[in-house]
Parts: structure tokens; sequence; C-alpha cells
């Protein structure tokens, strides 16, 4: 098998493309439409042909690649159903499987940040989005997002796994690259011993500005982006 992250300073944002190397096909998820061409080359130099283009959620920060990679590659693309999204090829939702070669992705619906936000599990390895980061989670103040069901998510879902299952993040803003669940259970601090309403208080009152692409992102990542 092949595994790459993938970084965009801009947005820091991960993008991760996964490769059964039997069967020489791979997919890719949260691809950025800045960095197609980036993409198209790891999957040369893997010698793969990529057969699904994924989407943990719909992002507010950048512009997806989706609907690019389809025009290059011919790979289908998907997303949640509860993203409200048409773009899309494929709507997934919880528990259902996505096969590249013999290797098979599980979608964790994990909604909260927002409600279609997907987590997929490859074996030890959880891709979790904006659901879990290291040291924190997405924000739930936009897009449908709830706090209370960002905590059921994370707590009931994704802390139920095994503590040694590997956490990678769908952003990062001080280069780290990956953590485990028992790291977060742990350590997070927006988690770690928090009650469901101290989390719920602690996400009302971060007061973040909003997104700079949000106004153009959210409406074409509904589309799947642009070609």
């Amino acid at each position: 098998m092949s595994f790459r992250q993938l970084f965009d300073p801009e947005s820091s944002t991960y993008t991760y493309i996964l490769g059964d190397s039997a069967h020489r096909e791979a997919v890719i998820v949260d691809p950025v439409r800045a960095h197609i061409e980036r993409d198209l080359s790891v999957l040369r130099a893997l010698e793969t042909k990529l057969v699904w283009i994924l989407e943990t959620h719909v992002h507010a920060d950048h512009v997806t690649g989706a609907k690019a990679l389809k025009a290059r590659t011919g790979a289908p693309t998907a997303v949640s159903t509860h993203c409200g999204a048409s773009g899309f090829d494929r709507l997934i939702d919880e528990g259902e499987q996505i096969a590249f070669g013999d290797e098979v992705l599980r979608a964790i619906a994990t909604p909260g940040h927002t409600p279609g936000s997907t987590c997929y599990l490859w074996g030890d390895r959880l891709l979790t989005g904006d659901t879990l980061l290291i040291g924190g989670c997405g924000r739930t103040d936009f897009q449908r997002g709830s706090a209370e069901a960002l905590y059921d998510s994370i707590t009931r879902r994704l802390f139920t796994l095994p503590d040694d299952t590997l956490v990678y993040p769908g952003h990062d803003y001080h280069g780290r690259r990956v953590s485990t669940i028992g790291e977060e259970k742990a350590t997070n601090p927006r988690l770690a011993g928090k009650s469901r309403a101290e989390f719920v208080q602690i996400m009302n009152e971060l007061h973040l500005p909003e997104p700079k692409q949000m106004g153009t992102a959210v409406p074409a990542n509904l589309q799947g982006g642009t070609a």
C-alpha cells in the first residue's frame, strides 16, 4: 500500500492519497483546487489510477479540486449525503465502504463541524477532516454546525476506537502531522476531561474570524469545486 500526506500552506489543509500497490488503484481525500497538478504528479509517480475522489465535508477555507480531478482522471466524486451538495457522483452515509483494489475505507458519520462531516477509517489510520484536529477540533459557528453534535461524534464515535488508532487531521496550523486517539483523549484541551456542557461553552466562546475564502469556497464546493 502507499500513503501520502500533502499540505496546502495557504489554508493549512492536508490532502491524502491512499493507494493499493497490488492493483495500482488510489483514492484522494480533500484535494485542493490549487494543487491538482501536484496531486496528479504524485499519482503518476506511484503508478496508480485514481478511482475515487472523496471529501470529508463541504470546506469553507479552500475550493476543492474534486471536479477538476474528475475532469482529468474520470474518477467519480463522493461526499456525505448530509452535506446538501449536488455536484457529486455519490452521496455516502454512515458505515458505507469505499473500495480501491483490495483496500477499503469505511465512512464514519461525525456531524458537528458541519451536518455532513465524515471521517474515513483505513486500517489503523483515521482521516478526521475537521472533526478532530491535533489538540483541537473543527469550529461549529457556521454551516449549520453544532457543538453538541460534535462532542457526541468525537466522544461516542471516534474516542471508542482503539487508543493506538492514528489520527490524520484535515488541517494543522503548527506543523504537526499525526496524533493518536489515545493522545487526543488524554491531552486535547477542548475535550480531555471536559463534560458536554463545558465543551459547548468552550466552542461558543471561540469568536473566530470567518475563513477568508468562505464566500466563494462554500458555493463552489457544494457543486464539487470548479473544473
